[in-house]
């Protein structure tokens, strides 16, 4: 199992938008796609910084999930064109995590 720690940044004054887009709209697509999605912050003193986790199990369960999220013409023609409007894609930053032996977010 590991987790990715997805950290992004906003278009100025987009924070409040991404959040309701991605509680409203992809966090319950990536969901019902089967992705585990264990949750997402905000930066208090930090006005474009949105940081989310997901778990997997397998390295070919995240090829398997990625493709069939991301490959989608709902994801393709209605996600992504927002997800643009939104966020800096060039200012993502994805690390994968393992879970430590005693962690109990395993």
């Amino acid at each position: 199992m590991f987790f990715e720690l997805r950290q992004y940044r906003m278009r100025p004054g987009q924070r409040d938008s991404w959040v309701k887009f991605m509680e409203e709209t992809i966090i319950p697509f990536q969901v019902s796609k089967g992705m585990v999605i264990l949750g997402s912050w905000v930066e208090e003193g930090d006005s474009d910084l949105y940081v989310w986790l997901r778990r997997f199990e397998s390295e070919p369960e995240r090829e398997r999930l990625y493709r069939e999220v991301y490959q989608t013409d709902h994801w393709k023609n209605e996600i992504s064109p927002r997800v643009e409007e939104l966020i800096d894609r060039s200012k993502i930053v994805v690390t994968r995590l393992e879970a430590t032996p005693r962690s109990i977010i395993r």
